[in-house]
């Protein structure tokens, strides 16, 4: 592993300003949150996998992940927390471990999580699709009341019960993979749209089984600025850019996808009455990171910090990020993109700040809403 050397000035003010109110918000809510979190199991790709790729297929996912706050690997694509993870700690519970995770000595007391690398909605039978999720998450429901109900009362609260479950928060951020595929076949924009039907149909589907199952708050993330991923942007010949570089056709393809989405947790909500829905605006924060990245201190806001290749997008799909000949940036703050794909820690920071904000929540509410009473 060799560093990318970038010659840069020193942080701006507006960035270190803006990063310490970030985290003094994040910290801030946290404090004044939950005395009681709420039971929490997530459903999705690698954007919220916290080390279920490795657990559940032995995938290396090396250094330099999680160069940050971990101080080591530990399945996540970043160099250090996800979005999840912020949020996570806003409620004053511990970071999900992953539900394959069957070395981490944990027995799931405030919740799993489901999401794999390279998850999507269809084909819904192959591992580790949103369906697969589903039934994995329906078989640790029915062991956990099993386990629960067969123990000890000194060890009844090392399970989670039915209550546990049906005031758990159940999260959802999956999509960006059905939409990426369909491109990477050689589908076109309009065959692509066509297909967003049926990606959309899956997640009611499996948010109606988890209402079915006794479930009653949802927490739904629409997908991000796929156009502006280094990934796409480094692979793709024909480039329809916008005007801050990014893919025009994948991003309008996001958009559509988002909005059916929000289409879909409206009638929801008409029709699951005693549901709480809450669906967030991930794109639209994702794209201001982009756009204005100069105010947030983000230097090549479209290239990665970790990868090969060098400027513009330093993306390469044969020396990936923790690979042999691999680059990596010296300071990941100074980048949206940690790996072409995801993002680094310093950008989920915001993200997660945005999100704790409730300005792209539908309908508005505290994440702390969820705690339990």
């Amino acid at each position: 592993m060799v560093t990318l050397s970038l010659h840069t000035d020193s942080f701006s003010f507006v960035f270190v300003t803006f990063m310490s109110l970030c985290l003094l918000s994040l910290r801030a809510t946290a404090a004044a949150g939950c005395q009681a979190p709420p039971v929490i199991f997530n459903f999705g790709d690698s954007n919220s996998d916290t080390g279920g790729l490795v657990a559940g297929l032995g995938y290396p996912v090396g250094f330099p992940n999680g160069r940050l706050f971990f101080r080591r690997s530990t399945g996540r694509l970043c160099d250090g927390r996800l979005l999840i993870d912020f949020l996570c700690q806003s409620l004053n519970t511990s970071l999900l471990r992953p539900y394959l995770d069957s070395m981490g000595g944990s027995r799931f007391q405030n919740g799993a999580n489901f999401a794999i690398v390279g998850s999507s909605t269809l084909p819904k039978n192959v591992p580790f699709s949103l369906n697969i999720q589903l039934m994995q998450f329906f078989h640790f429901k029915s062991r956990s009341l099993e386990l629960a109900s067969t123990s000890s009362p000194s060890s009844k609260g090392m399970f989670i019960s039915e209550s546990g479950f049906r005031n758990a928060l159940y999260m959802i951020d999956i999509g960006q993979n059905d939409i990426a595929r369909s491109f990477s076949i050689g589908n076109s924009y309009s065959q692509t749209v066509k297909l967003i039907p049926q990606f959309i149909s899956e997640i009611k589907t499996s948010i109606k089984r988890l209402y079915d199952g006794g479930g009653r708050r949802f927490w739904i993330h629409n997908t991000g600025p796929l156009g502006c991923l280094p990934q796409k942007l480094s692979m793709v010949q024909s480039k329809d850019l916008d005007q801050h570089g990014c893919l025009a056709s994948y991003n309008l393809a996001a958009k559509l996808f988002n909005q059916m989405l929000d289409h879909m947790c409206e009638k929801l909500r008409i029709e699951l009455r005693d549901a709480t829905i809450i669906y967030v605006d991930i794109y639209a924060i994702k794209y201001s990171l982009i756009a204005n990245s100069k105010t947030y201190g983000f230097e090549r806001p479209l290239m990665a910090c970790c990868g090969y290749g060098g400027s513009p997008y330093n993306y390469n799909a044969k020396i990936t990020c923790g690979h042999k000949g691999a680059n990596v940036c010296d300071k990941g703050s100074r980048f949206i993109s940690w790996d072409g794909i995801h993002y680094t820690e310093t950008a989920n920071a915001i993200v997660a700040m945005k999100v704790l904000s409730m300005q792209y929540s539908k309908p508005q509410a505290p994440f702390h809403f969820f705690c339990r009473r």
